[in-house]
C-alpha cells in the first residue's frame, strides 16, 4: 500500500470504518513508515480533542429520518454507532461533520460513526499482523531479564515482564508495536500452540485489576491497568484460559 493510499484511508481507520484486511494493510504500512505515522498521530489527536468533554446523545429514529429526508439523494445506510454532540455553533466551521439546524438555535453534529470498537480492532490487527509477518519479537528470549531492559530507550515506559513458564505460559520475547497512534510495548507469551500478545502503553488513569473481556473476529481481548499503564492481552485462546493468564500475570508482576 502506497503513502497516498494510506493517507486517504486514515480518517476511516481512525473512525473504525475499515474492514479487517484493509486495516491490516494500513497498520503494516504505518509500522514501517515514520512520516505516515506522524500524520496519523496528528489526525487522531485532533479527533480525540474534538471528542473530549462533548455530551453525547443517541440520535432518535424520528430525527434520523427527518435529517435523511432533508438531504435529497442521500444514500440510506445501515444503522451504526451514531451519536449526537451538542456544542457551540462556532465549532461547525472547524469540523467537516454533517450538521442540521434545530429550532432551539443550537447545532447538532452527527459523528459517523463514533465507534468504541476502534481500539479492539487495532489490537486484533496488530495480533494478526505479528503472526502473518512472522515477526513476533524484536528481542526473542525466554529470559525476563533480557526482554525487560531491551525496552530501555526505545519507549517511554518500563513494562513489567513476569516469568510465567512454570504456570504454562512461557515468555517468547518482546517487540515495539504501534497502537492507536502511539508506540506500545508488546510482550509475547505462548500457551501450547497459541500466542498471547500483551500490549502495554503509558496511561495516567487510575489502575484497575478488574479485567474487561471482549471478543473480536475470533480473538479474545482482555484489558486491565496498573499505575501509569494500560494493558491488553490478545489471543485466540478461550476466555477462561486468557483470564487465567491475566490473573497469573498480575500476581507475578506484583511480586
Amino acid at each position: 500500500m502506497e503513502h497516498e493510499d494510506v493517507r486517504h484511508l486514515m480518517d476511516a481507520s481512525i473512525d473504525g470504518e475499515l474492514d479487517l484486511s484493509t486495516q491490516l494493510a494500513v497498520d503494516t504500512h504505518l509500522a514501517g513508515c515514520a512520516p505516515c505515522r506522524a500524520v496519523y498521530a496528528e489526525r487522531k489527536a485532533l479527533v480525540d480533542r474534538t471528542r473530549i468533554g462533548m455530551e453525547r446523545f443517541a440520535v432518535p429514529d424520528e430525527l434520523r429520518a427527518r435529517l435523511r429526508a432533508a438531504l435529497p439523494g442521500a444514500p440510506v445506510c445501515p444503522r451504526r454507532h451514531w451519536t449526537a454532540v451538542w456544542t457551540w455553533p462556532w465549532l461547525a466551521g472547524g469540523l467537516s461533520l454533517a450538521s442540521a439546524a434545530l429550532a432551539a438555535g443550537l447545532t447538532l453534529f452527527l459523528v459517523v460513526p463514533m465507534s468504541q470498537d476502534t481500539l479492539p480492532q487495532e489490537l486484533v490487527a496488530a495480533q494478526v499482523r505479528s503472526l502473518m509477518a512472522d515477526h513476533l519479537a524484536d528481542v526473542a528470549s525466554s529470559d525476563q531479564h533480557t526482554v525487560k531492559p531491551w525496552f530501555n530507550g526505545r519507549i517511554d515506559i518500563s513494562p513489567p515482564v513476569p516469568d510465567l513458564e512454570a504456570e504454562g505460559f512461557p515468555l517468547i520475547g518482546g517487540r515495539l508495536d504501534y497502537i492507536a497512534g502511539r508506540p506500545a510495548a508488546a510482550l509475547v507469551y505462548g500457551r501450547r500452540r497459541h500466542v498471547i500478545n500483551v500490549f502495554v502503553w503509558a496511561d495516567p488513569g487510575a489502575p484497575s485489576n478488574v479485567p474487561d473481556l471482549l471478543e473480536r473476529h475470533g480473538y479474545s481481548l482482555l484489558r486491565w491497568s496498573l499505575p501509569g499503564l494500560t494493558l491488553w492481552a490478545v489471543s485466540d485462546l478461550n476466555h477462561g484460559e486468557l483470564a487465567e493468564f491475566q490473573r497469573l500475570w498480575v500476581q507475578a508482576a506484583a511480586r
